[in-house]
């Protein structure tokens, strides 16, 4: 629940954090409610916004997504009461900070209710994945897009659609369900109707994050820099904190149009960030962009640590050439500035 006793507006993801490193468990229901069996759940998936496009420089391997996504234990495995002793339950909201709560010495018969976890909003970050317009829905659109996300769960998706069409028929304003009506025409690769039902969805909300992040996704899809640029900088003006991913697309832009400078500040933030190296290819970004910047030694040290973070990633071959190409060029000026003679 939100810090005043309310439910969230919105689905939460619950992650479970086992030695720091965080996998998805659940959603809660419209009453912030969840449930799920420990280390048995398969389908909770990664937020859209850090999908299949994640790799605008090449197709990022799927097999190494999802093992980053299977966390701590292994997909399908039982997990024993010792495994939890280094683990915690928390909700993700970016723009909100979470109660962390501790699974150690919790036993297999211990009644399995966790308790409430608190999210509390961070003071000094604008944007966030939830929408205020959300609250000021009247019954019957709340409704409807209740109807529409239970649908959407369901793969119904012209349901979905037909409930969404709904609920922002009965309140024009409500920016959540134009989102899920964007990403319903995403998927189906209806570009424009996306675009423009994101459109209606900021109009709305200025502050509310996801369709910002969707529409940069379209325009990297489409290549058009200068709008990834754009887009990318207003998330990061809204919450320069929870999105990794917003730094990683605005350095691609900014490296497409030759800013170097300002493509290595964004790199390195979206490393800061991502401490989970959930997007192992700002590595390899990185690379590129101090090689152009004739860091050669840097570039090598992030381009090595792309290939241990994705081994399985269908650009390693690639990445290895580029690579041994730079380190020959190391190699030369080493030979072309040999060291100083010693100090008498």
């Amino acid at each position: 629940m939100m810090d005043d006793g309310t439910p969230p507006p919105e689905s939460v993801v619950i992650e479970r954090v086992c030695n720091g490193q965080a996998r998805p468990e659940a959603y809660t229901d419209s009453k912030g409610r969840f449930s799920f069996q420990v280390g048995q759940n398969t389908n909770v998936m990664a937020d859209a916004s850090v999908g299949s496009a994640m790799d605008p420089m090449g197709t990022y391997g799927s097999q190494q997504q999802q093992q980053q996504q299977s966390g701590a234990f292994g997909r399908g495995r039982g997990v024993s009461e010792r495994d939890l002793t280094s683990c915690d339950l928390r909700a993700s909201l970016p723009g909100f900070r979470s109660d962390l709560v501790n699974l150690a010495g919790r036993r297999m018969m211990d009644n399995p209710d966790v308790g409430a976890i608190i999210l509390r909003r961070m003071g000094n970050v604008q944007g966030t994945t939830i929408s205020a317009t959300t609250i000021q829905a009247p019954k019957d659109a709340k409704k409807a897009f209740e109807k529409g996300a239970d649908a959407l769960k369901k793969k119904k998706f012209e349901e979905a659609q037909k409930q969404f069409e709904k609920a922002v028929e009965l309140y024009p304003k409500y920016a959540v369900a134009w989102f899920e009506l964007g990403m319903l025409h995403q998927q189906r690769k209806q570009v424009e109707p996306a675009k423009k039902a994101y459109g209606e969805a900021l109009a709305a909300d200025s502050k509310y994050v996801k369709p910002y992040l969707q529409l940069a996704l379209i325009s990297v899809q489409e290549q058009k820099w200068q709008e990834v640029a754009d887009t990318t900088g207003r998330v990061l003006k809204l919450n320069p904190f929870d999105f990794p991913s917003a730094f990683f697309y605005h350095s691609v832009a900014n490296f497409n149009l030759k800013n170097f400078d300002a493509a290595e500040k964004s790199a390195r933030e979206a490393l800061k960030l991502d401490s989970q190296h959930r997007i192992p290819k700002t590595e390899h970004l990185l690379g590129i962009i101090l090689a152009n910047k004739q860091d050669y030694t840097g570039a090598a040290e992030h381009m090595k640590s792309y290939l241990q973070q994705a081994p399985e990633a269908s650009d390693v071959e690639l990445v290895k050439k580029q690579l041994a190409d730079i380190e020959r060029l190391l190699g030369a000026r080493s030979v072309a500035q040999p060291p100083a003679p010693p100090q008498q």
